[in-house]
């Protein structure tokens, strides 16, 4: 039988923002938060490099079905791209395998960075987690083998250079959910004709969360010690905050948890959460556009 504390920590479910520092992977940043928290359901969304820092969005408990919303949304980085050469891993963990000159002026490169704003087709790194015939395509790489990846459509939102100091430029790079941005970085250093890789990249922003909202991992492993951690808690229904809200009544979240539908309005848009009074999150939502009802797409339990 659990006791009261053990029986606390079971039903906390919500979000915790991390800076993740240089140097750890995303797994390593939850090993750390599911040991501070005594929970094993713990992950997160949208992967880190460990050459990458910046917004990790870390769901605890039953907040971890969440995931594949929260991981789909946008992203904001600020990337470290080093003109003259490129290589085989688009970053600077590769053989060089391009060194040329670089006689781009300022004005050039934004021409050709606005190029990749909008819907693109990009293609993945061959050192990338995409899988090729159920293998991993870096695995293949780094046995010498040809990999053959699909581009997929992908949309940048903003490219903004916040510094130019040649051979470095850092801009800011604002884009859906899934881009490469060492893809970028190789794919502008092809158009520009004097190659590119990424040198650096951190993570400003993933969903509504920014680096304002995000922890120390250091300080984060004080407050695990002290039991003070439950501060930096964010609720489950913060991490959807972006979209439609819908306020059930407590007759229309005994139907949404029973698999029953509700009436929506014309106006609705096709996906939304479902919240108490208290602004608790109870269902992700879908609209059946044909009947406009919503329809309950994923159920928390009361004592979610």
């Amino acid at each position: 039988m659990l006791n009261q504390k053990e029986d606390y920590q079971e039903n906390v479910s919500g979000v915790i923002v991390v800076d993740k520092p240089l140097g750890l992977t995303s797994h390593d940043v939850v090993q750390v938060v599911r040991k501070g928290v005594g929970l094993r359901r713990v992950g997160h969304t949208g992967t880190l490099d460990p050459r990458a820092s910046g917004v990790l969005v870390v769901l605890i408990g039953p907040a971890v079905r969440l995931s594949e919303y929260v991981s789909a949304s946008d992203k904001r980085y600020q990337a470290t791209i080093r003109l003259g050469s490129a290589t085989d891993t688009y970053d600077t963990e590769g053989k060089i395998t391009l060194i040329s000159k670089v006689n781009v002026t300022e004005n050039e490169f934004a021409e050709q960075l606005s190029l990749f704003v909008g819907e693109i087709e990009q293609t993945p790194p061959p050192f990338s987690a995409v899988k090729v015939q159920g293998r991993k395509a870096y695995e293949l790489s780094r046995k010498g083998l040809d990999v053959e990846l699909k581009p997929r459509k992908i949309h940048v939102y903003r490219l903004d250079i916040l510094d130019w100091d040649v051979p470095d430029v850092i801009i800011d790079v604002y884009c859906s959910s899934g881009t490469y941005v060492r893809s970028l970085a190789h794919d502008l250093g092809k158009v520009l004709g004097c190659g590119a890789h990424l040198v650096g990249l951190r993570r400003t922003k993933s969903g509504r969360f920014t680096l304002r909202d995000a922890n120390q991992l250091d300080k984060l492993k004080d407050d695990f010690v002290s039991g003070d951690w439950h501060k930096h808690l964010i609720p489950a229904a913060d991490a959807l905050s972006e979209w439609h809200a819908v306020e059930l009544s407590v007759e229309q979240m005994q139907l949404i948890r029973n698999g029953r539908r509700i009436q929506a309005s014309a106006e609705d848009p096709n996906v939304a959460r479902g919240i108490n009074e208290q602004g608790e999150l109870v269902a992700i939502l879908e609209k059946n556009i044909d009947t406009c009802e919503w329809c309950p797409k994923k159920v928390f339990s009361q004592e979610e």
